[in-house]
């Protein structure tokens, strides 16, 4: 569908929910209430809501528990010692891997720190980072204390990539150039896979094939990217990548978060890493014996034994991903996205007083539209909450809403398209 064959109408967008394949997951998951009126929710790009399933998987796990204690680990359905499995096929498909180069575990801070002590090896000519400029907080955090624990000076190690004069997302190539002028110096390519900030989803594809030409390594942060915009990791040919489940993937505040190591790596026992008993050879795991023997693929990255909880909330939200498909809710996603945009451009007119720093070119984004807002600022963002519209704020001046295909509607932006307009006459 086109921006032309759209229309700024409630019966457009009630005539568009009604056909709509996908509606019916729209039942699935709980919404909050403001001040007692239902929420429209355009908030899953930080914390995604709760599927109407997630306390039935949680009970069965205490269940297991209560029934069978310590049996649980090797009796019952989905014996806790082989349980990170189960969410193995719906992780390879929403990131485009094999089953063996993915696994759930820890959170993904967690993971970056460890996985960059496998993937990030400084020698004295092959030292640098290169990441984008404005990177969510855990990231920086990260980069800057992986550099100082191998005393070297971040400022001199990483290489930040900022956007143009007078530009808010970064040009591709841009990018490739910065990794080949610093070929000789490169030792890691580790950034977000979609900016938390303008939404702007990179071509990771090719970073990927300019970093490895440039002899480093390429690893991706996925926050925003997982369960959002398609992924082909494996294909792409990505070192490294990790993720959080509580966004788009709709599986708990501060849930469980999961790796991707390319299978290149799996026959690479001695690749360093820092290692703990779940992720030993499953096979001699309880000879309790001194030397490390890492599983095949990912799961050679475990530490201790799964988070049983965490991952059947995990799992509540996986199982309708893949009842859904990935390919389907990229469909609803471009759509949805669409129609936000074309509303905010009726909305907008000739007044300037928005403006869309996401890009515009729907392979270059996800779900998630980024507003300036050029006058009313928060002012206008707390208007919309007083509405019961669930958008997040960004400083100094950006407005983040994402309608997430999952559980959002036209009629959800349609209607905060309206509330929007008349907060902007209000305060603009």
């Amino acid at each position: 569908m086109k921006n032309t064959d759209y229309r700024f109408s409630e019966d457009f967008a009630r005539n568009m929910d009604e056909q709509d394949p996908m509606k019916g997951f729209r039942e699935r998951f709980y919404f909050p209430k403001v001040d007692g009126k239902e929420a429209i929710y355009f908030c899953g790009n930080s914390l995604g809501l709760q599927p109407k399933t997630t306390k039935e998987y949680i009970q069965k796990e205490l269940d297991n528990w209560a029934n069978l204690a310590v049996d649980g680990h090797f009796h019952g359905e989905d014996a806790w010692y082989h349980v990170r499995k189960k969410s193995k096929p719906a992780l390879a498909e929403i990131v485009g891997a094999h089953e063996h180069e993915v696994v759930a575990m820890n959170n993904l801070s967690s993971n970056l720190h460890f996985l960059m002590v496998s993937f990030y090896q400084p020698t004295k000519d092959r030292f640098k980072i290169i990441t984008e400029a404005g990177a969510f907080p855990s990231d920086m955090y990260m980069l800057e204390t992986q550099v100082k624990f191998h005393d070297l000076d971040p400022d001199q190690t990483i290489i930040e990539l900022k956007p143009r004069e007078g530009e808010y997302t970064l040009r591709t190539e841009d990018i490739l150039k910065t990794i080949s002028e610093n070929q000789s110096q490169l030792a890691l390519v580790m950034m977000g896979g979609l900016q938390y900030y303008t939404g702007q989803v990179f071509d990771m594809e090719a970073i990927t094939a300019a970093g490895h030409v440039a002899g480093a390594k390429v690893g991706f942060d996925l926050a925003h990217a997982a369960g959002n915009v398609p992924l082909q990791l494996h294909d792409w040919g990505v070192d490294f990548a990790t993720w959080c489940s509580y966004k788009y993937m709709n599986s708990g505040p501060g849930n469980i978060s999961g790796i991707f190591v390319h299978e290149r790596h799996a026959e690479s026992p001695d690749l360093p890493r820092f290692a703990g008993w779940w992720g030993h050879d499953e096979g001699e795991r309880f000879k309790m014996e001194k030397g490390f023997k890492p599983m095949f693929g990912a799961d050679g990255w475990q530490l201790a034994n799964s988070n049983v909880i965490a991952l059947a909330a995990h799992q509540a939200s996986l199982d309708i991903f893949q009842e859904a498909g990935m390919d389907r809710l990229r469909q609803k996603s471009e759509l949805l996205t669409g129609y936000l945009e074309f509303l905010l451009q009726e909305i907008n007119g000739e007044r300037g007083v928005i403006e869309i720093i996401t890009p515009k070119n729907t392979n270059e984004r996800g779900c998630q539209l980024s507003l300036l807002v050029k006058k009313g600022g928060k002012a206008v963002f707390d208007e919309l909450y007083q509405n019961a519209i669930v958008g997040d704020w960004r400083h100094p001046n950006v407005i983040r809403i994402a309608p997430t295909p999952l559980y959002n509607s036209f009629m959800d932006v349609y209607q905060f398209a309206k509330i929007l307009e008349q907060s902007l006459h209000k305060f603009a």
